[in-house]
């Protein structure tokens, strides 16, 4: 289990490397938005990898590093490895985002493009561990990677004190539980959302144990295969609301057009389930996860109506 003490030791790590993000007010929507698009690497994902990497061993570290992700945790690795001077190899899947794919071997990372599927991309990343004897940097499912998510919670916290809800987009569960944990039993409500195509944390809730679960959704942020069992934990008896793609496109159009925010599907998710009246709130924080969309994909979505 992560403790709110773990996440505020975890701030310690990420404040020597990271941006303190802004929170902003969208009258319209009637919400403030926490920015993690501003955040390096475009998305809150560093925060956990940084405090994963700053906790390893020489002899980890000297082995090298490895993870899996559809883009932004991968970015986020690449960049917290070469912060460490240590190499990294990431598993990314071929179907997935170029950009994303481009900007991690930018970063400083090698990327590994044998699998076409998240599913076959997790198989793969059990191979190569065999083989290579690398770290594991897990996108959501290891208590360093969910406390350093968790201090979005901490800022929260400090810069909205009256929040009533923090509604969080969820993929693999990392974030959401990370901000739970950071904000303990007495603190506002925690709402995780999730796209109805790709409800991993919302059936694993419901079984009480990572679940496999569809990927098929826009917000390819969110195209995690199962939710892990440590934020499973975290979160029983949490909120879990499901968006449709519309409505994500819909948030995603909303916060370019009315707040200037360039985010990803992903980072709209929050939004959507505000804007379609699904969170009952007076005094909301939406998560804005992160921005690393294609030109193509955010130009579809804003041509469509």
């Amino acid at each position: 289990m992560v403790e709110r003490e773990d996440v505020v030791r975890a701030r310690e790590i990420v404040e020597r490397h990271l941006n303190r993000t802004p929170l902003l007010t969208s009258r319209t929507l009637g919400a403030r938005l926490k920015c993690e698009l501003f955040q390096r690497t475009g998305s809150f994902k560093p925060r956990g990898a940084l405090n994963k990497i700053a906790s390893l061993t020489d002899e980890e570290k000297n082995r090298g590093v490895i993870a899996i992700s559809a883009g932004n945790h991968a970015q986020a690795v690449a960049f917290a490895a070469a912060e460490y001077g240590i190499d990294a190899l990431v598993v990314m899947w071929s179907t997935g985002s170029e950009l994303k794919r481009e900007a991690t071997k930018a970063y400083g990372a090698t990327v590994d493009l044998e699998s076409t599927n998240p599913a076959e991309a997790f198989v793969r990343l059990d191979e190569l561990i065999a083989q290579t004897g690398r770290t594991l940097v897990h996108p959501f499912d290891d208590p360093a990677v969910v406390a350093g998510a968790g201090t979005v919670g901490l800022e929260i916290e400090e810069d909205a004190p009256d929040a009533d809800v923090i509604v969080v987009p969820v993929g693999g569960g990392g974030l959401v539980a990370g901000i739970k944990a950071s904000l303990g039993p007495d603190g506002p409500r925690v709402i995780g959302v999730e796209p109805e195509t790709s409800p991993a944390l919302h059936d694993g809730l419901a079984a009480g144990k990572p679940v496999p679960a569809t990927t098929d959704t826009i917000a390819d942020g969110l195209n995690a295969p199962f939710a892990g069992a440590l934020p499973i934990e975290i979160c029983q008896g949490m909120e879990v609301v499901l968006v449709t793609e519309q409505e994500i496109e819909e948030g995603f159009r909303f916060l370019y057009e009315r707040a200037k925010l360039a985010c990803e599907p992903a980072g709209a998710a929050a939004a959507a389930a505000i804007l379609a009246g699904k969170v009952e709130a007076e005094r909301p924080v939406a998560v804005v996860t992160g921005g690393n969309v294609a030109a193509r994909t955010a130009s579809g979505i804003l041509g469509f109506r």
